[in-house]
């Protein structure tokens, strides 16, 4: 599994990448690995908040549902849509085409309390 060294992993396995004031939001390649086939993504509209530690979707596999959270307070900006019709592009590119919400963040300092890559494999290896 090979992280971008610029995301910063939270401990529910949600990736953070910041560009200007703008985050990216996805899960990370270990937790849809652990989750299986992913089946369906369910995320909010384009104009909502989110907030720390508040739900913002769920993700569901053949194994079970989750709810996804993000690090930041923010308006989201841009929704995957591709994620409607094809929710396995989360197991196959979860870095890449597998995003799920782009958030205009009102502060970036809570991405610093997240992990870099190597502190999050660390996490994993357990």
């Amino acid at each position: 599994m090979s992280i971008p060294d610029s995301c910063r992993m939270s401990q529910t396995h949600e990736w953070h990448l910041a560009e200007g004031n703008l985050v990216t939001v996805g899960i990370t390649q270990h937790a849809a690995d652990e989750l299986t086939d992913i089946t369906y993504v369910d995320l909010p509209e384009v104009g909502s908040r989110v907030e720390p530690s508040v739900a913002f979707g769920e993700i569901e596999s053949v194994k079970a549902t989750s709810e996804l959270y993000t690090a930041v307070a923010g308006t989201i900006t841009e929704v995957n849509s591709a994620l409607a019709d094809r929710p396995e592009l989360v197991n196959t590119d979860p870095f890449g085409e597998g995003w799920m919400i782009k958030v205009s963040v009102d502060d970036l300092s809570p991405l610093s309390d997240l992990m870099n890559p190597a502190a999050y494999a660390l996490m994993i290896a357990g």
